[in-house]
């Protein structure tokens, strides 16, 4: 039998939780400059909340068929407390995915955040309500329930693949996938670049920031002074 497209999978494996907390101390703009700033979620995924701070979880994925969320809804049924649900349904904004009712669920489980490529509704009930959401935008045009979809999947949002149980990390200036592969790597090198940060900051501050560096990189690549 042919099940690719409509199939729930049991993840292998999850991010650890430590690795998961320490992120969350972080901006999301610090660890994807030390991926090279080729890995984002796309511009258009935006939050819904009203809240900027980092979230940070192990991704559980969702693949649906665009304005149909059958499996979004076994998704936060089976979800564990701290998952961020991550559904690409297309990016599609026609039909809304999710409202107040399945935002209540995610809530009651322990959902960490879901992040959707595509649209969602009841917006203002769920700002109230605190889940951190983040979508393409907001339709009140409700979904359809009859799949297909998948589960524990790979996905992938605008270009940036993301693997069930790898780290899922959010805030104001969008959402970045994180291999479990990499994590260890690429937290230790995004503390260290906070932390160059944090003393440029003070030195700006304090008026003993060194910028030097632009007239030289402008001379370098021959820009001309009259």
């Amino acid at each position: 039998m042919n099940n690719i497209g409509f199939q729930i999978k049991n993840r292998k494996r999850k991010i650890d939780s430590r690795i998961v907390a320490s992120f969350k101390s972080l901006p999301v703009a610090n660890v994807s400059d030390c991926m090279n700033r080729l890995f984002a979620g796309g511009s258009n995924i935006r939050p819904i909340h009203d809240s900027t701070e980092v979230i940070a979880g192990a991704a559980l994925t969702v693949r649906t068929r665009p304005g149909d969320n059958l499996v979004l809804h076994h998704a936060i049924d089976i979800a564990e407390p701290g998952d961020i649900i991550v559904v690409d349904a297309g990016g599609d904004q026609t039909n809304a995915m999710m409202g107040e009712i399945m935002a209540a669920l995610a809530i009651k489980k322990g959902v960490a955040g879901i992040i959707i490529n595509g649209a969602i509704r009841d917006a203002a009930e769920i700002r109230r309500m605190g889940l951190p959401l983040f979508a393409t935008g907001v339709s009140h045009r409700g979904p359809y329930k009859d799949g297909p979809g998948e589960i524990n999947t790979p996905i992938c949002i605008d270009g940036m693949v993301i693997e069930a149980g790898d780290l899922i990390l959010a805030d104001g200036d969008g959402v970045l996938s994180v291999s479990i592969d990499h994590a260890e790597v690429i937290l230790a090198a995004a503390q260290a670049k906070y932390a160059a940060e944090q003393v440029e900051i003070a030195a700006i501050e304090d008026g003993s920031v060194d910028r030097s560096w632009v007239v030289n990189a402008l001379k370098a690549r021959g820009c001309v002074f009259e």
